[in-house]
């Protein structure tokens, strides 16, 4: 962060509310002309500071309204073993997180489906014909008390 400045870190925080937002808008929000700001834009991508825009979707209107955190512990910690189950993991589109984590479990997954009974198809039909998996523990989301992509500085 120390190549920022605080017009870099003004265009990221505007960007991060709405990434839709046209140049000569947001030049005119942050007093400068549009050629500026296009081009500091452009750095920052360039740079890797931004990476990628997109829409975020309505999870109930989408029908994936139920989330659920679930712990998985594999039963072989070989390389080959944990490649193949994460190339597993990654092609089902219920789950939209997976971390590699330390402690009793070895990857937290972060998935979205319509309810319990979405739920249940997905482990019994999907998550259970996954290889290697010695144990899993469901975690259910009853409310989300706070939900952000955007990064503060």
């Amino acid at each position: 962060m120390e190549n920022l400045d605080k017009t870099d870190l003004l265009i990221l925080k505007h960007l991060q509310e709405n990434s839709n937002i046209n140049t000569k808008d947001l030049a005119s929000k942050l007093f400068l002309t549009v050629t500026p700001v296009y081009e500091r834009i452009k750095r920052l991508e360039r740079d890797g500071f931004i990476t990628k825009y997109v829409a975020l979707l309505d999870r109930k209107k989408m029908n994936r309204g139920m989330t659920v955190f679930c712990n998985v512990r594999l039963k072989e910690h070989a390389k080959n073993v944990g490649s193949n189950f994460v190339k597993d993991i990654v092609a089902l589109p219920e789950i939209i997180e997976c971390y590699n984590i330390a402690g009793d479990y070895d990857f937290m997954l972060k998935i979205l489906v319509q309810d319990m009974e979405s739920y249940q198809d997905f482990v019994m039909n999907k998550l259970s014909t996954i290889e290697n998996i010695g144990n899993t523990n469901s975690i259910f989301v009853m409310g989300e008390i706070k939900h952000s992509t955007a990064l503060e500085f």
